[in-house]
């Protein structure tokens, strides 16, 4: 078999398996911390420390898989997978808040070596098969958006104190996920990338195609992760079974990696810019419909759009960053944009919690339009400038 597509389906199960972990936790998290913290208001905390791990970690990691590989880097992710998940089954068995918070956090980190899947797949493609490269790892996330909900429901109750089976089971996937990076044919490191230091970060920092790739990426995941977050909180507040946010959930990750399989070939057809501004209006309708009311199918709607848009504005963000590089500058390149993505995730999903409880819903949904206008408008800026595609090796 052809190894580019051999490590892309490997990588694209990895990538599925690490989905089922962090949609798993964001559908038990909020409501496990609700129901442990003493103060309601930091219900979100185990979410945020979840995006406090990765961001702490994304910029060891790919300094970690400068020097010694992109297998190593994916395998100590693993282990850290292991780890917290095994800490947050404690603290559920426990009922300790605090445990549940370190265990996110480990956890955390695992989802920072796992944000390289996608680099690693567009690290060995061909530059006409990049963007698709990235699209199907991504795609990948399908698995965790029809496992992870289905795991939160069948494993909920399934031992008592409640989640702990949930927090088993995490383990479980963790473990797959490290005997199939194992199996990995990835090529090392050239010497370059080893030890060439390349351009300071400031000068590709400069580059107007790195800020807006990184500007879509921050934003499409600040607001991803705000809405969702707070959602299945929402929907408890309004009544709503489990099983109807697990559904909801379910979609949204479905809306989140399904388009995946046309995303690159969309981005290859009529270029970047096209896919986030369709990306930000997405998501643009995703606010709108929220704010309209707040029944299932509002919920349902507002969400799968929301997952579709970030989609758009993450794969089109992906491709266009890894333009903006030459080989032996990707580990600080990739660093910083993963760096700033978890970042803006942390900021959000702990403000997602005081909002809620504070602002209420609509409220809430409406504090993304800022920063969706500001996305468009930086979009547009790029496009005007007739910005044409960048060979690798040659960024502008």
């Amino acid at each position: 078999m052809n190894p580019v597509y051999r490590n892309s389906g490997l990588l694209a199960a990895c990538q599925g398996l690490l989905l089922t972990n962090g949609v798993t936790l964001i559908a038990v998290n909020g409501l496990l911390g609700y129901a442990l913290a003493a103060n309601k208001q930091l219900a979100t905390l185990p979410v945020t420390t979840y995006v406090i791990g990765a961001a702490l970690t994304t910029l060891p990691a790919s300094f970690y898989m400068k020097h010694y590989g992109r297998r190593a880097g994916f395998t100590l992710g693993g282990v850290l997978g292991v780890i917290g998940a095994l800490l947050c089954a404690g603290a559920a068995w426990s009922g300790s808040f605090w445990l549940l918070c370190l265990g996110t956090l480990f956890s955390g980190m695992y989802n920072a070596f796992g944000q390289y899947y996608r680099f690693a797949a567009a690290d060995v493609a061909p530059l006409a098969f990049k963007s698709r490269a990235i699209s199907w790892v991504l795609a990948g996330g399908i698995v965790g958006g029809v496992i992870g909900p289905e795991t939160s429901k069948l494993t909920r109750d399934l031992l008592a104190p409640q989640y702990v089976a949930t927090y088993g089971a995490l383990v479980l996937f963790a473990l797959l996920a490290l005997i199939l990076v194992r199996t990995l044919d990835l090529p090392p490191q050239s010497a370059e990338e080893r030890h060439e230091p390349g351009r300071p970060l400031v000068q590709i920092a400069r580059q107007p195609a790195f800020l807006v790739a990184v500007l879509a990426a921050v934003v499409g995941y600040a607001v991803m992760n705000l809405l969702m977050t707070a959602t299945p909180l929402a929907m408890d507040v309004c009544r709503h079974p489990f099983s109807d946010t697990a559904f909801v959930l379910e979609w949204h990750v479905i809306g989140m990696f399904a388009p995946s399989f046309f995303t690159g070939s969309l981005i290859r057809r009529y270029g970047v810019s096209p896919i986030l501004l369709t990306g930000a209006a997405l998501m643009f309708a995703c606010v709108g419909i929220a704010v309209a009311g707040e029944s299932i199918m509002h919920f349902w709607w507002a969400l799968l759009l929301l997952g579709v848009g970030w989609n758009f504005l993450y794969i089109g963000g992906t491709t266009l960053l890894t333009e903006t590089y030459r080989p032996a500058e990707k580990a600080k390149a990739q660093g910083a944009n993963d760096f700033l993505v978890f970042a803006a995730q942390a900021a959000s999903s702990l403000t997602s919690g005081w909002m809620l409880t504070r602002e209420g819903w609509q409220m809430l949904n409406l504090a993304a339009l800022p920063l969706l206008v500001l996305t468009t408008g930086a979009t547009l800026w790029l496009a005007l400038r007739g910005r044409p595609l960048v060979a690798k090796g040659k960024p502008r």
